[in-house]
């Protein structure tokens, strides 16, 4: 029998409800369900609950019922211990999900089958330290993002490229993105589009108060190193979740993670057709 992470919506009552049909209709084919706690108590279901550092051990496949941020919370929660995800989309058009909402036992018993394949999209790691020790280990599926405080003020973050120095930026903030991430964020400071399953991070930053403003488009072994320079503190922002307040000498290092993300697929996925329904683009 299968172990399956059900990770929810917390506002959606949609989601609440397919999630209470499916988690009843996989436990009665004898599979094991768990679901994060806060999850759990959202759904009222507290026997389900584990602590989200123990939803991916042993799992088989992931099962997020959201939208696109609820595909970045369960990529986050499972992806070091490589279990697919597989998405299913209760918001608007997603560039994540895959399954929509009256197609998820469907889906579940394709993957269960072993009838489906993986698209692997790249992470991203950030090491970050301050006062010089190494304080926390993240990792992003779009984005690792340093931006300002204080209205009115710009952040000036120091870039450091393979270790060495590069320029100062001073900007509302700077994003280092995964190709996944090019239509997130870095997409809104125009960046640009990159096929989510080609391997490169983009380096973006947003309003700079300087003349160079363009992306950088950087091989995916680059290591960026990013220090918070004087005078400001700097937020840090990973796929949309504020972590901390940085302060000046404060670093964040990102890389390429040694493990991807595992997005199920059932079909070849037509990035080009998101986009143009994405955007409204027409066939001419």
């Amino acid at each position: 029998m299968a172990v399956v992470a059900v990770v929810v919506h917390h506002d959606r009552p949609r989601a609440a409800e397919v999630a209470a049909t499916t988690i009843d209709w996989l436990r009665g084919l004898g599979h094991d369900v768990r679901v994060p706690t806060e999850d759990a108590d959202r759904i009222g279901r507290p026997e389900l609950a584990v602590d989200d550092r123990d939803l991916a051990a042993g799992a088989d496949v992931a099962l997020s019922l959201g939208g696109d941020g609820t595909m970045l919370r369960t990529v986050s929660l499972v992806a070091r211990s490589d279990v697919p995800v597989v998405g299913v989309n209760f918001g608007h058009l997603g560039y994540l999900t895959d399954v929509e909402p009256d197609g998820v036992q469907a889906a579940l018993e394709r993957v269960l089958a072993g009838d489906f394949r993986v698209e692997h999209r790249m992470l991203l790691a950030a090491t970050v330290r301050q006062a010089g020790e190494p304080v926390r280990e993240v990792v992003a599926l779009n984005e690792v993002v340093l931006e300002k405080t204080t209205s009115g003020h710009t952040v000036r973050i120091d870039v450091e490229l393979d270790r060495a120095r590069f320029t100062p930026y001073a900007a509302d903030a700077l994003i280092v993105a995964t190709p996944t991430g090019s239509t997130a964020y870095a997409f809104s400071a125009r960046g640009p589009i990159v096929d989510p399953t080609h391997r490169a991070l983009l380096l973006t930053p947003v309003s700079p108060h300087m003349l160079f403003d363009r992306t950088l488009v950087l091989d995916d072994d680059a290591v960026v190193g990013l220090t918070v320079g004087e005078p400001r503190s700097a937020a840090l922002v990973v796929d949309g979740h504020s972590l901390c307040e940085l302060a000046p000498g404060d670093t964040v290092t990102c890389r390429a993670a040694g493990h991807t993300a595992r997005l199920v697929v059932f079909g070849p996925r037509d990035f080009h057709a998101i986009l143009k329904a994405k955007f409204g683009l027409a066939d001419r």
